[in-house]
């Protein structure tokens, strides 16, 4: 079992299976290099959040839409519109990993309990609001 898993089950008081905030959950391990846990909000599954680790802090990552499923003559609209959302949205920003747009959110190792329920809930509901907000934008 890797340290994130480990901190995770700990901090949390997680099994494989549960409730955050209301929302139920699935997580696992992702094997590979790098420990990163994918964890699964029930009626949600299509957007997973990614945890991982640095020496300093908690990164959460939910992969949102790849470039190709952007409408070409409104990408530009589009990344205007997505700086503009950056600022009043809690807990979590935009970003791109290669051609795949995210949103995330960050924390300190040193979070509550409270503090990672609440991005990884926060985050999830964002991602919710984001595909929403920029469904005009994509095929």
């Amino acid at each position: 079992m890797n340290n994130l898993l480990e901190k995770l089950e700990r901090v949390l008081g997680m099994s494989d299976t549960g409730s955050l905030n209301g929302l139920e959950y699935e997580f696992n391990p992702i094997p590979g290099e790098v420990e990163v846990v994918q964890v699964a909000f029930k009626d949600r599954e299509e957007l997973p959040i990614y945890l991982t680790q640095s020496e300093s802090q908690m990164l959460c990552i939910c992969y949102l839409w790849d470039d190709e499923e952007v409408i070409s003559d409104k990408r530009a609209e589009m990344l205007e519109v997505m700086l503009d959302m950056n600022i009043p949205m809690p807990l979590s920003s935009f970003g791109r990993i290669g051609s795949r747009y995210t949103i995330f959110g960050a924390l300190s190792l040193e979070s509550s309990a409270e503090s990672i329920a609440r991005e990884l809930t926060v985050l999830s509901d964002n991602a919710l609001d984001a595909i929403d907000a920029m469904s005009e934008y994509l095929n």
